[in-house]
């Protein structure tokens, strides 16, 4: 447990959380809508500093990343927690717990742990909520050489990506391009404050887009043009990677047919977006990444894993000489 970052202390012992686009407003004795803040007479503190409830050495692909430092792997950790309360939620045992768990690993052992990997991943759960002890594992990461990389929902208040200097990028969960769905699957959140971090985001790091398409829920062939055509607007560099929803915690809609998937990634490659990927089923063409230009086929990927990278070392398609958008280095900031 340590004092939060983040909050202004409020009259009557009261304080309101400054981390997420929430912003919770929490009496003494009580916890914010994430339940791992809490306020103890007027102070606010954060329930899962140092606990970590989940970690494993992934492929930064299966995160996914596909632009940024491809075939590398990184330490993937997370705390309970979450500030949406999606229906569908995958990991609703540690995002939605009934009490805080998980092993005491301080920032210095988990900086540890990743000695060996190429970079840190703050995910499984919203990383936002446990942001006090990613921002200290980042800083320390940081100084070894490691990269730092949220997995996010895009929540997160101004105030805390302005803070977000020691993330070098977002895999950011656009979960539809409908107020409606934000209101009701993920727990009476708003689709506008993520969009306005994604282009916070997109001012000051590499970041990826990742939308789960789930049926009669997101799907349409005008939602999926409108959110390609918003995409393409703010960059048509971002990847963006469309994937198959499979029934998990409370939503029981039958998986989303490959084809929808498919249809997805050719809407938005047809909008313009440069990079669209395609998940959670088998598609070797949207697993790929082709020169936008050309159409070489530049990284070959099998799952998670490259099998071959053709780019050049200047970041450039070997063929035609189109400037790919790769980020194989950290700048020191």
């Amino acid at each position: 447990m340590k004092e939060a970052m983040l909050y202004e202390k409020l009259e009557g012992k009261q304080v309101q959380c400054k981390l997420c686009n929430r912003g919770c407003v929490i009496p003494n004795g009580a916890r914010g809508f994430c339940k791992v803040r809490e306020n103890r007479n007027g102070i606010l503190y954060s329930l899962v500093y140092g606990k970590c409830c989940s970690y494993a050495i992934d492929p930064i692909e299966k995160k996914p990343f596909y632009h940024f430092f491809p075939g590398t792997e990184c330490l993937s950790f997370a705390t309970v927690g979450c500030n949406f309360s999606c229906l569908h939620c995958q990991n609703a045992s540690i995002s939605q717990p009934t009490q805080i768990s998980g092993e005491e690993i301080p920032p210095e052992k988990m900086v540890e742990l990743a000695k060996g990997t190429s970079g840190i991943a703050y995910t499984y759960t919203e990383p936002t909520i446990f942001f006090d002890y990613a921002h200290d594992t980042a800083r320390l990461a940081r100084e070894l050489g490691l990269y730092n990389v949220f997995v996010t929902n895009g929540y997160m208040s101004r105030e805390a990506i302005a803070l977000m200097d020691f993330v070098d990028a977002s895999r950011i969960d656009l979960k539809a391009f409908s107020e409606k769905f934000y209101q009701t699957v993920c727990g009476g959140a708003q689709l506008e404050h993520v969009l306005n971090s994604i282009k916070l985001l997109h001012k000051l790091q590499h970041v990826e887009l990742i939308v789960l398409l789930i049926p009669t829920l997101n799907d349409s062939i005008d939602e999926i043009r409108a959110l390609s055509k918003w995409v393409r607007d703010l960059s048509k560099d971002i990847p963006l990677h469309f994937t198959a929803y499979y029934p998990a915690n409370k939503m029981a809609i039958p998986p989303t047919p490959p084809e929808t998937v498919m249809k997805a990634r050719k809407i938005a490659l047809d909008e313009g977006v440069r990079f669209v990927y395609s998940g959670n089923i088998r598609d070797l063409e949207g697993n790929n990444t082709w020169c936008p230009n050309c159409k070489e086929l530049l990284i070959d990927r099998a799952g998670f894993s490259v099998v071959e990278n053709s780019i050049t070392k200047e970041g450039t398609c070997p063929e035609c000489g189109t400037k790919i958008p790769l980020v194989t280095k950290i700048e020191k900031k």
